[in-house]
């Protein structure tokens, strides 16, 4: 599996760039993984991030919130769960009964490896007032050891409901929880951990493309840094910056997430020209960890019901808690 010291070093030595897969042979993986999710009574589930041809074959392509409210209900005896690790952790948790499989085990995730479950008990115990909100980019260990667990689209209404009378600890993502602060005025201590694809994003690298396409608005991700939010005409969740766009009279977007975000917009938005926010060193910026799953390992893990997510008993259950919470706080009006 994947450590921090991997995390934080990516490279194109490590991670290669992907294999382009011919058209005819997509279509015939296509065709075959649908048979299969209707012999399985399969629902696959993908990430806003994945590869175009992994988004157009799933059942429900969204954000982290959005994935764990499906999974929540799903009548499916198989999840299918194309994302990163952490995610097809969040669908078993809320669902121990079924079978939860993921294209790749080893897609991480940089935030989830910076805030390690003992590290977090042992910092809690530094203070026995702290109500610990946990981002969902973090393991089931973590999960567990939280009060509740919020994503980009939830945190500002998490935060507000958090106890007034407690200190709020905000894991693992300092930028989040930094944007949240600012939304909210509510002081929280941060821990300090990143996404290691939206801290690529510099001041100067916005300014630059803005001055390229000066009638574009720019739209960012919380995860950003705060010298790239501050330049944002929006921050928001990956699923917000669908229904911004849809809304903007704007013909041209500058986007600042990762780059499979595009093809979500791309379709939906279609008179809508996307221009991806470029880093300090490419034109562009992919996660190496969600592009780790392919077409070719959809179709695999689901032939062979693996990789498979399992859970102890005891430690989903405790993370169901913080998670429920989350879904019952976001679903107030």
């Amino acid at each position: 599996m994947f450590n921090a010291a991997d995390v934080q070093s990516v490279g194109v030595d490590r991670f290669p760039l992907r294999a382009v897969t011919p058209p005819a042979q997509i279509d015939a993986l296509a065709r075959d993984i649908l048979a299969l999710k209707k012999k399985l009574n399969a629902v696959i589930l993908a990430h806003n991030y994945q590869v175009p041809e992994i988004q157009d074959v799933a059942d429900v392509v969204g954000d982290s919130l959005g994935l764990a409210q499906h999974a929540a209900k799903t009548d499916a005896d198989v999840i299918v769960f194309c994302g990163v690790h952490f995610m097809a952790e969040t669908a078993k948790i809320l669902n121990p009964g079924k079978i939860v499989i993921l294209p790749d085990a080893d897609a991480g995730c940089s935030l989830e490896s910076s805030c390690p479950g003992p590290k977090l008990k042992a910092f809690q115990a530094t203070n026995p007032n702290f109500w610990t909100i946990a981002y969902i980019n973090c393991s089931a260990e973590v999960k567990a050891l939280s009060d509740c667990i919020c994503t980009s689209g939830n945190a500002v209404k998490v935060v507000e409901a958090a106890p007034k009378d407690r200190d709020i600890l905000f894991v693992p993502d300092e930028n989040l929880g930094g944007w949240v602060m600012e939304q909210t005025g509510r002081p929280m201590t941060l821990w300090k951990g990143d996404c290691y694809v939206h801290v690529e994003w510099t001041h100067a690298a916005i300014t630059r493309i803005r001055q390229k396409h000066p009638g574009a608005p720019v739209v960012a991700h919380p995860e950003c840094p705060k010298a790239v939010r501050m330049l944002a005409d929006e921050v928001c969740s990956t699923e917000k910056m669908v229904t911004w766009c849809q809304r903007s009279t704007a013909k041209d977007i500058i986007i600042a997430t990762e780059a499979g975000m595009l093809h979500r917009l791309k379709k939906e938005c279609p008179d809508k020209n996307f221009i991806p926010a470029p880093t300090d060193r490419c034109a562009c910026n992919e996660c190496r960890f969600m592009k780790m799953n392919t077409l070719e390992k959809l179709h695999d893990c689901m032939v062979a019901l693996a990789p498979r997510i399992e859970l102890p008993p005891e430690l989903g259950a405790r993370g169901r808690i913080a998670i429920e919470r989350m879904l019952e706080i976001s679903a107030r009006p």
